[in-house]
C-alpha cells in the first residue's frame, strides 16, 4: 500500500511538472510571437515615417499640371553662396560654381523652362555696364531668377533698377548695401511678381554681423502657354 501511494505522488508531480512546461513554452511562444508582431510593426511604421516624399526642389507641395517648382536662396553673409533651383535642377549655386558677389541671375524659357544663361555681377567694385547689357538683352516670355549674395546695390544705377523693375520687381528701387534680396519676374511681364523678398541690412536687427539674414522663396510658376 505505501508502495502505491509513493507511485501516487510520483505520477501527480510528474503532470504537475508537465503541465507547467507545457504551459510555460506555450505562454513563452505566445510572447515571442507577439513581440516579434510589435517589432515588425513598429518597423514598418519607422519606415513609412522615415521615408521622405520628395518634391521637386524640396518644396513643401507639389506643383499642379503646367506650372514649374522653384526655389531660389540668397546668400548667407559674404560666406555661404545663394541657390537658384527650378524643376528639381540647380541652376545656379557654389557647387556648380557659377555664382558670385553682388547679383546672380539666372534667365530661363517660361515655356519649356530651358536654362538660356546665368550670370553674376559684382556690385561692390564691378561695372554696373555689365548687368545692364546682360539684362538689356532678354527677350520676352524669359523668367528671370536673382539672388543676392554680400552686397548687391553699392554700384546699382537708376537705369538698372528700371531694369529689375519693368520685370516685376517692388524692392529694386529699394534695394541697399549689403541687403538681401530674392527674386523671380519675367520679361513682358504686366503686373508685379509675387515671388519676391527683401530685407534691409540693419545693424540692429542683422542676423549675421553686418549681415541681414537669409531669405527663400519658394512655390510654382505658371507655364507661359503659346505666344
Amino acid at each position: 500500500m505505501r508502495w502505491i501511494g509513493v507511485i501516487r505522488i510520483v505520477v501527480i508531480v510528474c503532470t504537475l511538472l508537465a503541465t507547467w512546461v507545457f504551459v510555460e513554452r506555450i505562454f513563452s511562444s505566445s510572447w515571442e510571437a507577439a513581440s516579434l508582431h510589435k517589432l515588425f510593426e513598429k518597423s514598418g511604421r519607422a519606415d513609412i515615417v522615415s521615408k521622405k516624399i520628395h518634391r521637386k526642389c524640396g518644396n513643401e507641395n507639389d506643383c499642379p499640371p503646367n506650372y514649374f517648382a522653384f526655389k531660389v536662396i540668397s546668400g548667407a553673409a559674404n560666406v555661404v553662396g545663394p541657390s537658384i533651383c527650378l524643376e528639381d535642377k540647380i541652376l545656379m549655386s557654389s557647387v556648380k560654381n557659377n555664382i558670385g558677389r553682388g547679383l546672380n541671375i539666372a534667365l530661363v524659357n517660361a515655356t519649356t523652362t530651358e536654362l538660356i544663361k546665368t550670370g553674376h555681377f559684382d556690385m561692390y567694385s564691378g561695372d554696373v555696364k555689365d548687368v545692364q547689357a546682360f539684362l538689356e538683352k532678354i527677350k520676352d516670355g524669359t523668367l528671370i531668377f536673382t539672388a543676392s549674395f554680400d552686397d548687391p546695390a553699392t554700384k546699382l544705377d537708376d537705369k538698372t533698377r528700371d531694369l529689375f523693375t519693368s520685370f516685376g520687381s517692388s524692392y529694386a528701387k529699394k534695394l541697399g548695401f549689403r541687403d538681401s534680396w530674392t527674386f523671380v519676374g519675367g520679361k513682358g511681364l504686366k503686373t508685379r511678381s509675387p515671388f519676391e523678398q527683401h530685407l534691409k541690412n540693419d545693424k540692429q536687427n542683422n542676423k549675421y554681423d553686418g549681415w541681414p539674414e537669409v531669405l527663400e522663396i519658394s512655390g510654382c510658376i505658371p507655364r507661359k502657354m503659346g505666344e
